[in-house]
């Protein structure tokens, strides 16, 4: 898929192999990113002090290995509104929709909204001209969103849901689509994926820390304990590795295999909410978890024979 105009390139020697080891790393970073949002909160910390100083973090770590490999991020006009526009769809709207939303759906429904960008993606790069429509990956993402679509109504049918957040938590999904769509069809020519990481990080992490300028808005945490700043420090290392595999996914998986992050998240974030944080077990978690791995295992397969087709036709 090419990196300029509607499609990334994929070259000759990029097998699923990568693409694939990156989505479960960056999909279970995602998971684990969403419980520690709960105990952020449980903590005393907020949606966005927490968010803001993690990301701010992850910044400057990023920033760090950019400089030793002298690949420090060029700014330009285009570079700029890439890293501007990528921060707010990809990290700060979704990511302070989620975190807020956390202490009132709780971490488990949180993981399970991650998974629904997948149709939203595939139907914009379809309407985009991105992605050939191929019947294969299209039931791979068709059965991954029914995996997560059938744990989360069941989560909805609950008594005690929370409509306004529950709305919330749905809509950070099509922001995350928008994203996707956006990084692919914007991707800087001859930019690489270590480069654009740190840059929109950086970005991200100056609007949120902006965001504290506003008037009744606070960024301070508490210091009663270690505990908030523990989880800030442990949310920055996550979001560090993340960000930097979200980016060569993005590269060499294109944005529909990049939106089955959120069902990888899933299957990783509900469990651990479930085990460790105590949070009731969805109903269907298993028959969710199976269509959701079927549906990694659709998409792989599909993008494998579209690159073969893709091959032997330039062959």
């Amino acid at each position: 898929m090419m990196a300029s105009g509607r499609t990334l390139e994929i070259g000759p020697t990029n097998t699923w192999v990568v693409p694939f080891v990156c989505l479960l790393a960056t999909g279970s970073l995602i998971g684990l990113s969403a419980n520690l949002a709960k105990l952020a909160a449980e903590a005393g910390l907020g949606a966005l002090p927490f968010l803001a100083w993690s990301v701010a973090g992850a910044a400057v770590v990023l920033m760090i290995v950019a400089l030793r490999a002298r690949k420090l991020p060029t700014l330009t006009a285009r570079t700029t509104e890439y890293f501007v526009v990528a921060a707010l769809l990809g990290v700060v709207v979704p990511h302070l929709l989620l975190y807020a939303a956390v202490p009132h759906v709780g971490a488990g429904f949180v993981a399970l909204a991650i998974a629904f960008p997948p149709l939203f993606t595939y139907a914009g790069a379809l309407a985009m001209r991105m992605e050939r429509f191929n019947a294969l990956r299209a039931l791979g993402v068709l059965l991954a969103l029914s995996g997560a679509a059938l744990l989360a109504i069941l989560k909805l049918s609950a008594p005690d849901a929370a409509a306004v957040w529950i709305a919330a938590t749905l809509f950070a999904p099509v922001v995350l689509a928008a994203g996707n769509i956006y990084r692919t069809l914007r991707w800087p020519a001859g930019a690489q994926p270590d480069e654009l990481a740190p840059g929109m990080v950086a970005a991200s992490g100056l609007i949120l820390l902006l965001a504290g300028a506003i008037p009744g808005v606070s960024l301070a945490v508490p210091v009663e304990s270690a505990i908030p700043v523990l989880l800030i420090l442990a949310q920055a290392a996550a979001f560090s590795v993340q960000f930097l595999l979200f980016f060569v996914l993005q590269k060499r998986g294109g944005p529909v295999y990049l939106s089955l992050l959120g069902s990888v998240a899933a299957v990783v974030g509900v469990p651990i909410a479930v085990l460790l944080l105590g949070e009731a077990p969805p109903q269907g978690l298993l028959y969710g978890a199976v269509l959701i791995a079927l549906g990694i295992g659709f998409v792989t397969r599909g993008g494998q024979r579209q690159r073969k087709a893709g091959a032997g036709t330039d062959g």
